[in-house]
C-alpha cells in the first residue's frame, strides 16, 4: 500500500532537511529532474581532492525527494567521490534488483526500501544520488583538463 513508502521516518525526514541553499562557489553544480513526477534537485558541490568539503542543495521534490536528499546532506560531507558512486548504486540495486540497502552512516536509507514496490516513485528517490555523482564527475572532468583551457 502507498502509506507504507509514507512512513513517519520518511515524513520526518523530508521535514527537516538540512545544508538547504545553494553555495556561493561551488566545484561544481548538478540538477537532477523526474520527468514523470516533475521532482527536481540541483545540488553545489565543493571538493578537496577526492573529499567532500561543502555541499547545499535546492530540493523541488515530493517528500521520496526529499527525504532521500536529507539523508544525503546528513552525510556527504567527508564522503569520496567512490564511496558516493557506491552509494547510488547500492540505492538502485535496492530499489530495481532488491538488493540490500547500505549501512554505516547511510543506514536511514532503508526507511526508502518500500519504495522498491512503485516503480513511478524510483525516480524521485534516486534524483538526489544522481546529481551528486554528477556534480563529482564535473569536478573530475575539470581537474583533468590542462591549466590553461581552465578558467
Amino acid at each position: 500500500m502507498l502509506n507504507d513508502i509514507y512512513n513517519k521516518r520518511i515524513i520526518e525526514l523530508a521535514g527537516n532537511i538540512p545544508r538547504l541553499g545553494r553555495l556561493s562557489d561551488p566545484d561544481a553544480s548538478a540538477t537532477a529532474h523526474s520527468k514523470l513526477c516533475g521532482s527536481t534537485v540541483k545540488v553545489d558541490l565543493k571538493m578537496e581532492g577526492d573529499k567532500v568539503i561543502d555541499f547545499a542543495h535546492d530540493v523541488k521534490a515530493c517528500a521520496l525527494g526529499q527525504a532521500s536528499s536529507s539523508i544525503m546532506a546528513s552525510h556527504v560531507v567527508g564522503s569520496t567521490a567512490s564511496e558516493l558512486r557506491e552509494l547510488r548504486e547500492t540505492v538502485r540495486k535496492m530499489l530495481k534488483e532488491n538488493g540490500a540497502p547500505p549501512d554505516g552512516k547511510w543506514d536511514e536509507i532503508k526507511f526508502l526500501e518500500p519504495v522498491r514496490d512503485y516503480k513511478a516513485r524510483h525516480a524521485s528517490t534516486l534524483l538526489t544520488f544522481d546529481a551528486v555523482v554528477d556534480a563529482i564527475g564535473q569536478i573530475e572532468a575539470k581537474a583533468k583538463q590542462p591549466a590553461s583551457a581552465q578558467g
